[in-house]
């Protein structure tokens, strides 16, 4: 598997009675593979998979899965924790329904490096779909420096990185210094430098909200179009800066319910819903994406 372009890591939108509203899910996915993006996200941190039943978190990738085979596009599912053989048993129930998975840095433990690439080899080793490893070090508390994570990309069955430092130092600069394959961009709002610095793509949550124009972007830098890409970019930002303006998704969820493309703005406890102040701003970068 390639890993490239705009993938979209897709909402779990609820109905009025509180179940995953699977019509609506379909609605987004058809949405954003037709606009262009390259693939789908289910069960990413946006899809709330913490607070979904078994049964539930079945349905989703079932909708998602129907859809992406439509359109013929890869389908990651995230999978996995901290437990590195409960884990590996997690990633074997995905043979025949997902074509990778995501899986994060071991969180909380904090095994340090070496035991957390002890922990996503063994997983590459044993999974039957290739890994997209997702480096968030501000929610997992482990961070792995530029050579740790190309010797992740390295491994065998890994074909990629979701790389969410919350912010662009020293390690990026060194990660993308010779363009590796594979790089996604995970915080919204910086999509625009790193793919300026060489990252493949970008697997976004505010890309609901724009998916044409995320595409456009990350076409633009490919295509050496920096005029273009640097305002874009700029434009982009400001969407995503609003879109995280409260813990995602509830302002993507918000947004989407506002657009009438969701039944409900809800999303379960602990998380609360948007202030309604917040839709505005978003709406706003929207247009302005336009002007």
């Amino acid at each position: 598997m390639e890993l490239h372009g705009i993938h979209v890591p897709l909402v779990t939108p609820f109905a009025e009675d509180g179940s995953v509203a699977a019509d609506a899910l379909e609605g987004l996915a058809r949405d954003a593979l037709a606009a262009g993006a390259a693939g789908l996200v289910a069960l990413g941190t946006t899809g709330e998979p913490a607070t979904l039943s078994e049964d539930e978190r079945h349905t989703v990738v079932a909708v998602l899965a129907e859809v992406c085979r439509a359109y013929g596009a890869p389908l990651t599912v995230g999978a996995g924790g901290n437990d590195t053989r409960r884990s590996a048993d997690a990633l074997a129930a995905l043979a025949g329904t997902a074509d990778a998975a995501l899986v994060t840095v071991p969180s909380f433990l904090r095994p340090g490096e070496a035991g957390a690439l002890a922990h996503l080899a063994h997983l590459a080793e044993r999974s039957p779909v290739p890994l997209v490893v997702y480096h968030i070090p501000y929610r997992t508390a482990q961070p792995l420096g530029a050579a740790a994570l190309r010797e992740v990309l390295a491994t065998p069955n890994v074909a990629g990185l979701k790389y969410a430092p919350g912010g662009i130092d020293q390690d990026a600069v060194e990660l993308l210094a010779d363009g590796p394959a594979g790089v996604m961009a995970g915080d919204d709002v910086f999509l625009s430098p790193l793919l300026a610095m060489g990252a493949s793509g970008g697997i976004l949550a505010s890309a609901h909200l724009a998916t044409g124009r995320f595409v456009e972007l990350a076409d633009a830098w490919h295509k050496g179009d920096a005029a273009h890409a640097r305002d874009l970019g700029r434009r982009l930002a400001r969407l995503s800066a609003a879109a995280f303006a409260e813990p995602n998704p509830t302002v993507v969820k918000a947004v989407l319910h506002a657009q009438g493309r969701i039944p409900t703005p809800d999303v379960r406890l602990p998380l609360l819903p948007a202030a309604p102040g917040r839709v505005g701003p978003v709406l706003a970068a929207l247009a302005a994406l336009d002007d």
